[in-house]
């Protein structure tokens, strides 16, 4: 491929390096021989391949390790400054770019613990994320600046910096004086590396306490299993605040030496465009189905692509036939959580059965079982629990639900309805905490249907995901009205946009005399799927 020369650093001063080592001397004194550091995994790679592309932007703009390696020590080196000490928390809300990419690595040197925040989120959100997470930085895209000062004020966070899609922004800007070496600070391998949120069907974001030895052990897994070598290049076009693009693309890249293909967001003629030079894609079903959908998705497009990654959200059965008969290719359908990483994969060698998400990862354990935690036999539809190294190790501030989560035999309760076949296949055959994946992107419904009950005029709702072509599945609202109002889907949707992030707002409101409900009085959203998909 000829590309761009390697261009080393990313700050807009591309002559600025200084070469004197970090000062503060108390950091390097806590190194110790035994460092847990997830960074301490893949270091090597990047004095043993400092002078070969990591990364390659869109526009073509390429960057070597050796390039990354000092703007991730040049930020790392900055946070330090500013007082960040292992374990505080870093909350980032910015776009994807090769700088948000050092970002994280910066963290991860520092001992700091990256809280990623999709772009998307609205105030109202922001404001639970902040307080919640209590970072000692923030950092976001720069238009975000005047609606986060005030919440920055409030819960008393000293440093509020800015970082944009074009690498410019305050962050870059005060860390251009800051040395381009940093000694990797030691980390325990069951100390914190990350914190992203999830939510259950009470509405309530949980923080999702990732270690290192998570991150490491799971990135290390799925380089074997998926046999990522330095000959590979990812096209990657996953957003960065999610597991799948954070730490399962960037993992394999990193740990295997890899190299890959930057895209902002994907779009499939971008995809389309850069599939010849790259040997893996992985994506969403939503990513597969837009590739169908273009004509110029061809066969000879993909001959030099080996692995074609599928998850986050079910793919179909027809999307995996569909693909294998355009393109001779069989989809890698896997699974994992956020609370878990990956946790089974179809083999890379072997039969990937559509339908599935394979077997268990090496050290990873899953089984079925009924509600007592007693296992069920083969073929049986039970609750999946998963114990490893891969699983979480606990709920931020919330000791009495990590201990409901968990069995007393430290099996981790997914909330996932599955199944095991004869050759320990996995299947998931549904979800009891209602959740809904929308291209890839999880919506709780209770924090919508909180939303959509504030509205006057609303007696109550409940939202559902139905199968949609493109998105897996679509959010729908259905709504009972008080008696004497008259309220429309515009409202609805209005009221939503107002304060949720765009992927969660309903695509489709649904307007009812009441909700079907069970002798509990519980609302009956499998009934709602079937009369409303």
């Amino acid at each position: 491929m000829n590309y761009a020369s390697t261009k080393a650093p990313l700050s807009p001063d591309a002559n600025h390096y200084p070469t004197t080592p970090y000062r503060a001397n108390r950091r390097i004194s806590k190194l110790t021989q035994s460092n847990n550091n997830f960074y301490q995994a893949f270091a090597h790679q990047f004095k043993s391949q400092a002078e070969k592309c990591l990364l390659v932007s869109q526009d073509n703009v390429s960057y070597s390790y050796a390039g990354i390696e000092q703007e991730s020590a040049r930020l790392a080196n900055y946070l330090c400054e500013l007082g960040a000490e292992s374990g505080d928390r870093v909350s980032v809300q910015v776009e994807k770019s090769p700088q948000a990419f050092c970002l994280y690595l910066a963290c991860l040197r520092a001992g700091l613990v990256f809280h990623p925040l999709n772009p998307a989120y609205q105030t109202s959100e922001l404001e639970y994320f902040l307080n919640n997470a209590e970072p000692s930085v923030v950092i976001c895209d720069s238009a975000k600046l005047d609606s986060l000062k005030p919440i920055v004020a409030s819960e008393n966070i000293h440093h509020l910096l800015t970082l944009n899609a074009d690498g410019s922004g305050s962050l870059i800007e005060k860390s251009l004086s800051c040395a381009t070496e940093f000694m990797c600070v030691s980390r325990a391998a069951d100390d914190m590396a990350a914190l992203l949120y999830s939510s259950g069907t009470t509405g309530v974001p949980k923080g999702i306490m990732l270690t290192h030895n998570n991150l490491s052990s799971n990135a290390q897994a799925l380089v074997e299993a998926w046999g990522f070598t330095s000959n590979d290049r990812l096209l990657h076009a996953l957003p960065i605040f999610h597991v799948h693009g954070l730490f399962v693309g960037l993992g394999c890249v990193l740990m295997s030496g890899a190299s890959m293909r930057w895209l902002p967001a994907f779009d499939s003629t971008s995809v389309i465009k850069y599939l010849p030079e790259s040997t893996v894609l992985m994506g969403v079903p939503t990513y597969y189905t837009r590739l169908l959908g273009d004509p110029k998705f061809t066969r000879e497009l993909t001959d030099n692509i080996r692995l074609f990654v599928s998850g986050s959200a079910p793919l179909l059965e027809e999307t995996f036939a569909q693909f294998e008969q355009r393109t001779g290719q069989r989809i890698l359908e896997r699974y994992g959580m956020t609370e878990t990483n990956m946790n089974s994969s179809n083999p890379l060698l072997g039969e990937r059965k559509a339908g599935t998400v394979g077997l268990a990862l090496p050290g990873v354990e899953i089984r079925i079982t009924d509600e007592n935690n007693n296992s069920l036999a083969q073929g049986e539809i039970g609750n999946l629990q998963v114990r490893g190294p891969n699983v979480f190790k606990g709920y931020w501030k919330l000791p009495e639900k990590t201990t409901e989560d968990f069995t007393d035999d430290g099996y981790f309760n997914t909330g996932d309805k599955g199944k095991i076949d004869q050759r320990a296949y996995v299947s998931i055959v549904g979800r009891t905490k209602d959740v809904v994946i929308t291209g890839g992107l999880n919506v709780y419904p209770k924090e919508v249907e909180l939303i959509i009950d504030d509205i006057d005029g609303v007696k109550e709702s409940a939202v559902i995901g139905i199968p949609h072509a493109d998105f897996g599945e679509s959010v729908v609202a259905v709504v009972v009205a008080e008696s004497d109002r008259k309220i429309s889907e515009a409202d609805v949707i209005s009221h939503t946009k107002a304060q949720l992030a765009n992927f969660k707002i309903p695509k489709k409101v649904v307007f009812v005399n009441e909700l079907p409900r069970n002798t509990m009085g519980k609302v009956q959203k499998n009934v709602l799927r079937g009369e409303h998909s």
